[in-house]
């Protein structure tokens, strides 16, 4: 895979936004119930895996500025990459839009049980909830008639998981 000019700055861009999603948001993006509404554009690492760079830049940036601090940064960045990994290498879009719910639950719910005492299984419930409604419902939901747009397959400069008739 070759960076150019044109992907460095498609990734610095969705870095960008993601930061900014999250931070506008961060009343809802944060802690055990969180709706972080940035976590959609994981779904764009179903079109284009080098997106996964701007998001996992995007993420923890965004994680250096919520209430744990580095080891969010560290921890919920690493759970963005598994999960973007798995999304990249996924040819439905609606079980790609299930692994965030399955990996962030179980990692920000481990977080938040050592760093903040909370109940495990019930922060990791509240959290996977989170990311479901966010990627599983309004994700899924976005991407999958985005998908059967060209010009938003072209904006975005799709290579894979692109529909046959397109």
């Amino acid at each position: 895979m070759r960076f150019n000019l044109k992907r460095i700055a498609a990734n610095a861009i969705i870095a960008a936004v993601y930061v900014s999603l999250t931070l506008a948001t961060a009343g809802f993006a944060y802690r055990d119930i969180q709706f972080r509404v940035a976590e959609i554009l994981i779904l764009l690492v179903f079109f284009r895996k080098d997106y996964l760079f701007g998001l996992t830049i995007g993420c923890f940036l965004a994680n250096l500025f919520g209430p744990l601090g580095f080891v969010d940064a560290i921890f919920g960045t690493l759970a963005t990459v598994i999960s973007g990994l798995l999304i990249a290498y996924s040819k439905r879009l609606f079980l790609a839009s299930l692994y965030p719910a399955l990996i962030n639950g179980l990692v920000i719910g481990a977080e938040l049980y050592f760093l903040e005492g909370l109940p495990f299984w019930l922060s990791a419930l509240f959290v996977a909830f989170g990311e479901l409604t966010v990627i599983a419902v309004f994700g899924y939901i976005l991407f999958s008639r985005l998908r059967r747009q060209p010009f938003f397959l072209k904006m975005i400069d799709a290579d894979q998981n692109i529909p046959p008739d397109m």
